[in-house]
């Protein structure tokens, strides 16, 4: 009769554990807008310095109060390097990788993207503070990983 009583439980427990789990996730990408970057299209990463818009990486005012950074990541760059945008206005990320994984993480936000080559990416943040913001690359890209940064300044 032990038996039955540890079982039940156990079964309520991890039924009630992934209750909450979904709850969290719910509330993660409902009431605080975190969600996966889009992936908007499949390119050639061999003929992206021929391929709009990766053939001029970098920023672009898109509409009022709205910009586009366009980025490449590659073997041990971010291509641009340095990013200023304004501050207060919806920045849209759009990005991809011309040679294997990379990730691209802003400190202290919570943009973060994949980029896998081939696939383009994009991901919309605003900054509300101005300031330096470095982009990490999250995801091991090779020996000059630890070298690979860059740095979004909001004025």
């Amino acid at each position: 009769m032990k038996v039955h009583t540890y079982e039940r439980a156990f079964l309520t427990l991890g039924g009630l554990l992934l209750v909450a789990c979904l709850g969290a996730l719910l509330y993660a990408s409902l009431a605080m807008g975190i969600h996966l970057p889009g992936r908007v299209g499949q390119i050639d990463p061999e003929a992206l310095a021929s391929t709009p818009p990766f053939d001029a990486p970098g920023v672009r005012q898109t509409g009022p109060g709205a910009y586009e950074v366009v980025m490449i990541g590659k073997a041990w760059v971010f291509e641009p390097a340095e990013v200023r945008v304004p501050a207060g206005t919806a920045i849209t990320f759009t990005a991809t990788s011309s040679d294997v994984l990379h990730g691209l993480h802003v400190d202290g936000t919570r943009l973060n993207m994949m980029l896998v080559p081939g696939q383009v990416s994009q991901n919309t943040y605003r900054f509300e503070e101005p300031g330096r913001y470095l982009i990490l690359c999250h995801e091991y890209c090779g020996a000059g990983h630890h070298t690979m940064y860059g740095t979004v300044i909001v004025e």
